[in-house]
């Protein structure tokens, strides 16, 4: 049986837009215009994965609320926002709410399927048994690249997708320095630098958050990052 998807966008030619392109990919779709009837919706019948808008209808901030609400329905389905917002308090707060992605509305269909199809390969994957996953080790840090989870010292680090691979860019080479720009082709999204910013703020909190003196991300000043060892 194809997978689910529920678009939530409030825009008729973007929402219809969208719709088509994934029901050619072979999804089932379905999309609400609002807030309250993609909530009913939810509560109805949970979709494999959400696509949703920050702004809806007359809520400016509506697509925060349902991510909230559809994540206390689900703590596993896969939630990316689409949107025109692109700034830092926006990206933020979206992935703060529980999403696994934040895309902007000019990115491309290629991309954008190519990030849901990585959702959905991450979900598959965590029902693999452990010894068919590739392991990557360097020092504290595990990752599992089938079923892109992060461990640091054996405590599991809730990373999305974009995450993840931005880790998996930098550990894959410690001690090399990464621009922005490889961080950005190797974590497939394209953004404006000061998002990128904002993506290795997110992470480095979420390492602190098990390990107060987790400092393996280093900024280097000018050029862009790199994994210490």
């Amino acid at each position: 049986m194809s997978q689910r998807i529920a678009i939530v966008e409030d825009e008729v030619a973007i929402r219809e837009n969208y719709a088509e392109l994934l029901t050619k990919q072979g999804y089932q779709v379905q999309t609400y215009s609002n807030r309250l009837q993609a909530t009913a919706a939810f509560e109805e019948r949970l979709p494999d994965l959400a696509i949703i808008d920050i702004g809806l209808e007359n809520e400016i901030d509506g697509g925060f609320v349902l991510c909230q609400t559809l994540r206390g329905l689900s703590s596993s389905i896969p939630i990316i926002f689409l949107t025109a917002r692109d700034n830092d308090f926006d990206t933020v707060s979206g992935l703060r709410m529980g999403a696994d992605d934040y895309l902007t509305k000019d990115i491309s269909m290629p991309h954008m399927t190519a990030r849901i199809a990585a959702l959905f390969r991450r979900i598959e994957a965590t029902a693999k048994p452990k010894n068919q996953d590739e392991i990557i080790q360097c020092g504290q840090l595990t990752l599992a690249l089938e079923r892109m989870t992060v461990q640091w010292a054996e405590h599991y680090i809730d990373l999305t997708v974009t995450e993840f691979w931005m880790i998996y860019s930098l550990a894959k080479t410690p001690g090399h320095v990464k621009n922005r720009q490889q961080l950005m082709q190797d974590a497939k999204v394209y953004v404006d630098d000061s998002t990128i910013t904002s993506h290795v703020k997110r992470i480095r909190k979420k390492f602190i958050a098990v390990d107060p003196h987790f400092d393996c991300i280093d900024t280097v000043y000018g050029m862009g990052y790199r994994w210490k060892l």
